[in-house]
């Protein structure tokens, strides 16, 4: 009889946790993320990070598989694959599907801005505050923005006169950018615009200072013009499929939750100091700054004013509040730029 109880203990503990297995393991949440920037990039690692992160803190609930390099989803097409489900989780750039995020472009303006840091907090700042609807068919984890965008060319750029004719890869709204400033706009993804400025099919392009070295243009190109009346951004978005996260239990939520708002300070920093790194690059492959005259920079923002007022209009046209989200970018890049 004892036997018989022992054998019967055995057993119901052998099913307890038989059963406590296959409840862990189908509670195990196993999620792909689609990434265009190649795998050794700043922000491959952070975003690697990230997913490794929440793994832990999630004592490894949430398994995220990265795919590097546009190798799931190009990066075009990262926003619809996250839609679809093609990846439950993807980072693109706003700017690749120009007029989809058609408020949101106020980014790609010659706001002027300083640092990646500034900009990635006033974007989040901005997404919090006015919950744009053009991003409601994802849910959205956080957004960076990468710092001053510059031009980057195959000659010397010392006014605008140089510019005038010259073919200049550009995307989305920067495409404006590059026109008003007398240039010929050649839209192309960062995946395939080294080897355009090797072939010469275009003669220039426009970026950070990032691009130099993590995209090593700084093998192609010969110098980089520093005109803060063109300093644009780029709106970059970490967005997951509305389905996937409603099928994650709440608890978990609040731990990628606050994940996501420690990253968005990494991320901001990470830009900041691959900017330096980039434009240290450059110097060291011998090629040159140039900086244009105070003068110099007043054309060009007068060349770009008119951005602004286009932009606003725009909004209007299409019921959304621009001129409340440019005068809140513009206060808030103040505030944290002062």
């Amino acid at each position: 009889m004892r036997r018989f109880k022992l054998i019967s203990l055995v057993l119901c503990v052998s099913i307890l946790g038989w059963l406590l297995f296959v409840s862990t393991a189908s509670a195990q949440i196993k999620l792909s993320y689609s990434i265009f920037f190649p795998q050794p990039h700043k922000h491959s690692v952070l975003a690697t990070e990230w997913a490794k992160e929440i793994e832990k803190r999630t004592d490894g609930k949430v398994q995220i598989t990265m795919h590097y390099g546009g190798t799931l989803t190009p990066a075009a097409a990262v926003y619809d694959g996250v839609i679809k489900g093609l990846s439950d989780i993807g980072m693109s750039v706003c700017g690749y599907t120009r007029g989809r995020f058609p408020l949101t472009e106020v980014v790609e303006l010659p706001l002027g801005h300083k640092s990646g840091w500034a900009i990635t907090k006033t974007i989040n700042d901005y997404f919090n505050q006015f919950k744009p609807k053009e991003f409601d068919d994802v849910k959205m984890l956080y957004m960076h923005a990468h710092g001053p965008g510059l031009l980057h060319t195959k000659k010397p750029v010392e006014k605008l006169e140089d510019l005038k004719g010259m073919k200049i890869r550009a995307f989305g709204a920067v495409t404006k950018i590059t026109s008003a400033l007398g240039g010929v706009p050649v839209s192309m993804a960062m995946g395939e615009t080294y080897e355009a400025l090797s072939r010469g099919v275009v003669e220039g392009s426009i970026a950070p200072y990032e691009a130099l070295q993590g995209w090593k243009w700084g093998e192609v190109v010969k110098y980089s013009i520093e005109a803060p009346g063109m300093y644009y951004s780029s709106a970059f978005f970490i967005a997951m499929n509305k389905a996937k996260w409603a099928a994650i239990p709440p608890d978990l939520q609040k731990i990628i939750e606050q994940v996501n708002v420690e990253w968005i300070e990494k991320q901001g920093k990470a830009w900041d100091e691959i900017d330096k790194a980039g434009k240290d690059f450059t110097i060291q492959r011998g090629n040159k700054i140039i900086s244009i005259s105070v003068d110099e920079n007043r054309r060009w923002e007068r060349a770009l004013k008119p951005l602004y007022d286009e932009y606003v209009k725009n909004m209007k046209d299409k019921g959304l509040p621009g001129d409340q989200v440019l005068q809140f970018f513009l206060h808030t890049l103040y505030k944290y730029q002062k």
